[in-house]
């Protein structure tokens, strides 16, 4: 049966763009995003079929919204487009009780009043006192990694970090932090014979069985502790939330999740995606080189060109028009943000890499709006850091191999890269 359906679903793999009709496009095909030619494909839609149906997809039909400024008004109106019941594409038919709920998933005024919650964790203020610990943390990874030996870069450096991070930000044991990268893998996973689960199923058992009672045992750890300032204790002490772990436990499990996740794959994939583009575009890195201050533009560039999150869902509370097509209530309307980031009507080159760009800011990775990633600060501060440390410590992170990417069409990830350190030239 999983051949049967593979033959029929990753039809446009290997295709020119222009052989395919756009009557046939299907976009959400994960090959083309493990093999990184999605682009061509999004290029021909935003110049012919900017708000684009598909009629029969894996996941059923969709609406494919691939312009930035449509993208912006889509997310500027959740009142017609809802985050409600699902931001993913797919919807999930589970068993029993399993039925998650997240406050990204939420319209308001419930979405605030649990976004609310857990916002001061990222504060200005709390950015602040963080960024030393931060810094301390870089500089171990760093200087504990071999120079002039090959190594994976994904693992050794963008798993640890992150993983360092989301144990700070849930005050979560330490040394059991690589826990949370493994349940945010669990939680994101295409199920299949390389992947970290077998089938969606297995995807449930692990997250309620390991990960839930490990978190529960926090939240009742914090209930009986005055309010600190991590996001279970921000939880506990909430009276919106308060009572979310006994009495609306995959309402719990959904919000961790999506705070694993959220914190996981943005700074994790970006990170890895820095190291790639800066050896894909060698007169950018002697850029960075002869300027360590371009960092801070750096960053929102490599967060642009990699897009971490390579889409969202809205679904249409009534019906509407969209330039000009008409889009039904109950329809599900995918904002895709990887092609909004290549949008040569609102970014200037939009596909070349420029780490002096004069509005590095100007893109749709963090979305817009009520939903607008609420740890984009802490995730620009991350990269920056590691980048102020390896300018001051090596000469280059030179990419020795091919990178592998991820099996996914929502998260743009990798799972290996092979890189090596050059020392720093005195």
């Amino acid at each position: 049966m999983n051949a049967i359906v593979k033959k029929k679903y990753n039809y446009m793999v290997g295709k020119d763009p222009y052989e395919v009709p756009l009557e046939d496009y299907d976009v959400t095909q994960r090959e083309l995003f493990q093999s990184n030619t999605i682009f061509g494909f999004f290029d021909r839609l935003r110049q012919e079929e900017p708000v684009h149906y598909c009629k029969d997809s894996k996941f059923g039909p969709y609406w494919s919204v691939t312009k930035f400024d449509d993208i912006m008004e889509v997310e500027g109106n959740p009142e017609v487009y809802s985050s409600e019941p699902s931001i993913a594409l797919m919807d999930f038919q589970t068993e029993g009780d399993y039925n998650l709920s997240m406050f990204i998933a939420m319209d308001e005024p419930k979405h605030g009043d649990q976004r609310r919650t857990v916002q001061g964790a990222v504060s200005p203020r709390n950015l602040a006192n963080m960024e030393d610990l931060i810094r301390e943390r870089v500089c171990t990874i760093l200087d504990s990694l071999p120079v002039g030996e090959t190594f994976d870069w994904v693992d050794k450096v963008s798993i640890e970090l992150t993983g360092q991070m989301l144990a700070t930000l849930f005050d979560f044991p330490f040394e059991q932090r690589r826990k949370l990268t493994y349940w945010s893998d669990v939680a994101t996973a295409v199920p299949g014979p390389d992947s970290v689960v077998s089938s969606y199923e297995d995807s449930q058992r692990i997250l309620l069985t390991e990960c839930v009672p490990a978190f529960f045992d926090l939240w009742k750890d914090r209930a009986n502790k005055p309010p600190q300032f991590d996001l279970i204790s921000m939880l506990v002490h909430s009276e919106e939330t308060k009572n979310m772990a006994t009495e609306r436990p995959m309402e719990f499990l959904g919000n961790l999740l999506l705070l694993i996740v959220g914190g996981n794959d943005t700074t994790r994939n970006s990170m890895s995606g820095s190291v790639l583009f800066l050896n894909e575009n060698p007169d950018q890195y002697q850029k960075l080189r002869d300027n360590p201050d371009l960092v801070t533009s750096m960053i929102p560039e490599v967060i642009r060109y990699q897009t971490p999150l390579t889409h969202m869902r809205r679904t249409a509370t009534q019906d509407t028009v969209l330039k000009g097509k008409n889009i039904k209530k109950g329809d599900k309307v995918l904002m895709w943000y990887l092609s909004g980031n290549r949008d040569e009507d609102a970014i200037e080159n939009p596909n070349e890499f420029i780490i002096d760009r004069a509005r590095p800011r100007h893109h749709l990775s963090f979305g817009f709006g009520i939903h607008r990633c609420m740890g984009n600060r802490l995730a620009e501060m991350q990269l920056r850091i590691v980048w102020e440390e390896i300018l001051e410590r090596f000469e280059k992170v030179e990419l020795v191999g091919k990178p592998e990417r991820a099996y996914h069409n929502f998260i743009r990830g990798f799972t290996e890269m092979p890189v090596r350190l050059h020392p720093k030239i005195k």
